[in-house]
């Protein structure tokens, strides 16, 4: 337990607000993770899955309602409305909080409201924060086990007046006496909220017990909030991997890349390199936070302890390491449970005779629903939770509370055609242009664009940025100028250049080692690199393609800077920044008038 004040003060607020049936203090034991499932399985809101093929591993199944992440009902309720920003939802907090209050009172009737201390970060690290979540759901008290660092330990930093991160949750779903519970509590989408408070650091999350959600160390505290910490603070919260590249030589580099959704991020972050003598490591695959150090260089943590990633489409072929990392103590939801008591998914590369679907319902591989259209196993956005200490590339210092210095930032998106393998920035200020710009065609994912021919995510941080989007980008610029000749260069790759009959034209997967060594070449000194209007690339020969079969023709295509279709993608850039207003930064609109001036 605690002698935290205002931590004891607010608990008991809650309790009284919330009204559960018991209070418990978690401290992160394998005792307790254990004790939990056992429950779980009882009342059959988890399946625990056979022994022999996943040890000490269990599969849940949301409701239909509550599958993924909810933006449109996720709020920024900063003070003044224009500190939100554009691609925020904004309520006034007074507002907000009257109306959650409401649906609050009570709602932990006949349920247990669980005390999490967790820290983000390495316990003690100077980069790290600590957050307190409380929660009326044991699912996301184990999810949390995996995905943070749930310990007692946190209370020692606190002492009697630490500050914390509070972190509120609740399903929305009280119990009657007697009233059975559903094997997915949750509330339905109008009463769901989640809701973030910047300049209180304050997380309040109801009605949803799904990923991101609930599990609010996440997305909510290590990009909403902490963007907006790290704003104010000088540091940087980024929707980025890192990864560790080491020459045969021995020499280390540091890499943070942050890629939209559905661009192979995780797929890089655990990269099994073809380059000869050549070894990548993962540090973390989603979230880094980083801070300068005393020699002036950029250090980076990765605050998560687990990976939360999408599972269909994992398989041998393309994530090795992340198939790995989940054969043990793993938490699946939303994925096929096979006849025999194990996980499978679409894209999985192995057979599947039948079992029982994300609804809960038996399947069978090829059925078809009443309209005749195949009828998906695990729901597209089902997940598999995992220790990062799981996976057999996990790097030796992905724990070092001094962080790893970076010495690259790689942007992309997923572009057919424009956008070049690679091509680095002249310097960083162009690096932030190239970051805030970074865009993707519009996949299935995203069809409520209607007809645009880009989507634009700056940094990979649209749906995660906790203030306004233009002040965000000032802070890079901002970073850059501090950082100096220390800042990391800066790259912009595109894996997914296709031919007019639609060929891939980059093998992409571990063969994008070649790109990042070409990269790790240019910041020694040891390659050249040929001007272009967009910036530098590789000189030929220069970017090794030894044992590749790829035809000249179409390694010309994949290096070709067409200035019509880059003209295009300038004039869609210029509109998507015009709607941040009189806070785009300057810099930025030189950036813009800079690129059009070099195309011609």
């Amino acid at each position: 337990m605690t002698n935290n004040k205002k931590l004891l003060a607010w608990v008991a607020e809650i309790e009284a607000m919330c009204t559960p049936e018991q209070v418990v203090w978690c401290d992160g034991s394998k005792e307790e993770y254990d004790r939990l499932m056992v429950e779980m399985v009882a009342t059959g809101m988890a399946v625990k899955l056979d022994e022999t093929k996943r040890p000490n591993s269990f599969a849940f199944n949301s409701d239909p309602s509550d599958v993924a992440r909810v933006e449109g009902r996720t709020y920024i309720a900063s003070l003044k409305e224009e500190d939100a920003g554009p691609t925020n939802n904004w309520i006034d907090p007074a507002e907000l909080k009257e109306t959650m209050k409401k649906l609050y009172a009570g709602c932990m009737k006949g349920r247990t409201l669980y005390v999490i201390p967790f820290s983000m970060g390495p316990v003690g690290s100077d980069i790290a924060k600590i957050g307190i979540e409380i929660t009326d759901s044991p699912y996301v008290v184990v999810n949390m086990h995996i995905m943070t660092r749930v310990t007692p330990k946190v209370f020692d930093i606190l002492g009697e007046d630490g500050d914390f991160i509070p972190c509120l949750h609740s399903v929305g779903s009280p119990l009657e006496p007697g009233q059975a519970d559903s094997r997915w509590p949750c509330a339905p989408i109008e009463k769901k909220y989640i809701a973030h408070f910047p300049e209180e650091n304050l997380i309040w999350s109801f009605g949803s017990g799904y990923g991101g959600n609930a599990l609010l160390g996440k997305k909510c505290l290590a990009l909403r909030i902490a963007s907006a910490m790290a704003g104010r603070e000088g540091w940087m919260a980024e929707h980025m991997l890192i990864l560790r590249f080491t020459s045969p030589e021995g020499k280390q580099f540091h890499i943070a890349a942050a890629f939209p959704s559905a661009c192979g991020k995780t797929n890089l972050a655990m990269l099994q390199a073809t380059v000869p003598g050549w070894k990548v490591e993962t540090i973390g695959d989603d979230i880094a936070w980083m801070k300068p150090g005393e020699d002036g260089r950029l250090y980076a943590i990765n605050p998560e302890a687990g990976f939360f990633g999408v599972a269909p489409g994992t398989a041998e072929y393309s994530n090795p390491m992340a198939l790995a990392s989940v054969q043990e103590n793993a938490i699946f939801t939303n994925v096929v449970v096979t006849d025999d008591n194990d996980v499978w998914w679409e894209d999985m590369g192995v057979e599947c005779s039948g079992g029982t679907d994300w609804k809960n319902n038996p399947w069978k591989p090829g059925m078809k629903d009443a309209d005749g259209n195949e009828i998906k196993g695990a729901h597209p956005n089902s997940r598999f939770t995992a220790r990062a200490e799981q996976c057999p590339v996990i790097c030796a210092d992905w724990e070092n509370p001094a962080g790893v210095p970076i010495d690259i930032f790689v942007f992309g998106g997923k572009r057919t055609n424009t956008m070049p393998l690679v091509h680095e920035a002249f310097d960083f200020n162009q690096g932030v242009y190239m970051g805030a710009t970074a865009s993707s065609e519009p996949t299935a994912a995203a069809l409520d664009l209607g007809n645009v021919a880009l989507r634009f995510d700056p940094f990979a941080m649209t749906p995660f940025i906790g203030y306004h989007a233009g002040d965000y980008m000032q802070h890079w610029f901002d970073m850059g100028d501090k950082l100096g000749d220390k800042a990391p260069r800066c790259f912009y790759v595109n894996w997914f250049r296709k031919t007019d009959d639609g060929k891939w034209l980059w093998p992409g997967f571990g063969e994008n080692s070649r790109v990042l060594k070409w990269m790790c070449d240019r910041v020694e000194g040891k390659v050249g690199a040929r001007e272009t209007p967009i910036g530098l690339m590789p000189i030929d020969g220069e970017l090794t393609l030894d044992g590749l079969d790829i035809p000249a023709e179409d390694w010309a295509e994949l290096m070709k800077v067409d200035t019509v279709l880059f003209k295009q993608t300038l004039q869609d850039a210029k509109e998507y920044l015009a709607k941040f207003g009189d806070k785009l930064p300057t810099r930025m609109t030189e950036q813009l008038k800079a690129l059009e001036a070099r195309l011609g």
